[in-house]
């Protein structure tokens, strides 16, 4: 902004934005003659109506002109997030000659001969293809390919800087299951594992079930099963404190999308017996009404037909009393902070809608033994990126075939080792997510899993391990002349 140079006159602005509630962080000259000056400020906006207020409120200044206004957060977007580089230096022509024509001939030839060599020789060896249509886009719901992309070059980002797995957005301008299966079945060569990601439900169960059964490569949806696997791994750290077994937990459920079954497949695979799944109409159950009519989609049958042995009906704050663990994956104000009173000793709540959760952890915190979210202004976040950076790169080094039950669960268990026992408490029960041995711990759990579940294919090829690479393996080929 160009400020005349009239008494007080800088004082005055930064006063007015900070009464305006903005934050002042940077005010820099960047040129400045007789009468005035052009200075560089950055302010703190608390969302993009407070911008426009503080903008609003700069041009009502006669000796303030607004020369340029950037936000931070559309700058860091710009032209995207993520590039492609050659991994290779091309600086003579025998280089050329190698990564091209003529050189590059031969290893097509030998990949046409064994398509297994296309993990070596091919970007298929560390790179995951991150696949949505758009329609379920955390907080945003169905907004298309265009609008989700930020989203995927963001989740590319969290591969790269957790996992050094390289990894491509790829927003598909179809909701046709169909479409969307052949569509990722027909570019699969490329890429040595499949995340899908903010595809509606109950769509989602289907194109992930088809394409694990028709994919050699790993297939996972994070909505469900990074949700899936943090939240157990919350779990067992909670159980730790509370002096409970997982087999005698009572678990409620809000919230019956893609992550609420995900999350309770893998609880009953860990061992619980009792859960109870709520929708917008209350308590799944073999009893009410729009099962015994048909009308329940196929994936809330399941629910109804492998949970709630007690046959219980009503909503959330009907069917809380006794409960051990509520998992919130809804939205805001479907429970009361008085109705957790009815839960039984050492409650845990786990309220993850985003941006605001189920009920307020200040509002919980009278009747919560441990409180968890998936906001980052409060402790023990549940976060999907302590998982699925980790799953992939272990995948990925070993190559495994498919992402099974029991990796996902070795996954869990890795993530909740990462906090040292003597650090265990009621507000540290998860990692951090910048926590960078997080990552590591679980890509090896992963892969020693996948071995013991004959998922890994390492045992087929030529390797020689601990040879470098992303995944620490290397080929083992005789050089050429």
């Amino acid at each position: 902004m160009e400020i005349d140079d009239s008494p007080g006159a800088v004082t005055r602005l930064v006063d007015a934005i900070a009464a305006c509630e903005g934050e002042v962080v940077q005010n820099d000259v960047v040129s400045a003659e007789r009468g005035r000056s052009v200075r560089d400020v950055v302010v703190n906006a608390s969302s993009s109506e407070h911008q426009q207020q503080l903008r609003d409120l700069l041009d009502a200044f006669e000796d303030v002109r607004v020369l340029g206004l950037t936000d931070r957060t559309f700058a860091l977007h710009h032209g995207g997030k993520i590039t492609t580089e050659p991994a290779a230096p091309l600086r003579t022509r025998d280089d050329l000659a190698m990564a091209y024509t003529p050189g590059v001939a031969r290893v097509c030839t030998a990949i046409n001969k064994d398509k297994a060599k296309a993990f070596d020789y091919t970007i298929k060896r560390n790179t995951v293809a991150v696949v949505s249509d758009g329609t379920a886009v955390l907080g945003l719901g169905d907004i298309g390919p265009e609008a989700a992309m930020p989203v995927m070059e963001g989740k590319a980002v969290l591969f790269k800087e957790f996992a050094d797995v390289d990894a491509f957005p790829i927003c598909l301008d179809t909701k046709d299951t169909e479409e969307i299966i052949r569509t990722v079945k027909l570019m699969a060569p490329t890429f040595g594992g499949i995340n899908l990601e903010d595809i509606s439900a109950p769509r989602c169960f289907e194109i992930e079930d088809r394409l694990k059964a028709e994919l050699d490569i790993p297939v996972f949806h994070d909505d469900q099963h990074g949700t899936a696997i943090v939240t157990l791994a919350a779990v067992y750290n909670s159980l730790k404190l509370i002096d409970k077994r997982i087999e005698d937990l009572r678990v409620l459920c809000v919230g019956i999308g893609a992550a609420g079954v995900a999350v309770t497949k893998i609880l009953m695979r860990a061992g619980v017996r009792d859960v109870i799944g709520c929708d917008t109409k209350g308590a799944l159950s073999t009893t009410r009404a729009d099962y015994l009519d048909g009308s329940m989609n196929p994936m809330k049958r399941w629910y109804a037909e492998n949970s709630n042995p007690g046959k219980i009906l009503g909503a959330p704050k009907d069917v809380i009393d006794d409960i051990d663990l509520f998992i919130g994956l809804s939205g805001p104000g479907v429970i009361e902070a008085e109705d957790l009173k009815k839960m039984a000793r050492d409650a845990m709540v786990f309220a993850m809608s985003n941006p605001d959760p189920e009920v307020s952890p200040e509002a919980a915190a009278p009747y919560v033994r441990i409180m968890a979210t998936g906001r980052s202004d409060y402790p023990n976040q549940i976060n999907n990126v302590l998982a699925f950076p980790g799953i992939f790169r272990g995948a990925l080094d070993v190559r495994a075939r498919s992402i099974t039950e029991e990796m996902k669960i070795a996954a869990a268990r890795a993530i909740a080792d990462a906090v040292p026992a003597d650090q265990l408490r009621e507000d540290f029960i998860i990692p951090s997510v910048f926590d960078r041995e997080v990552a590591p711990a679980v890509a090896a759990a992963v892969a020693h899993e996948a071995d013991l579940q004959n998922s890994s294919r390492n045992q087929l090829d030529d390797f020689e391990p601990g040879h470098g690479g992303p995944g620490g393996i290397q080929p083992a080929l005789s050089p050429s002349r």
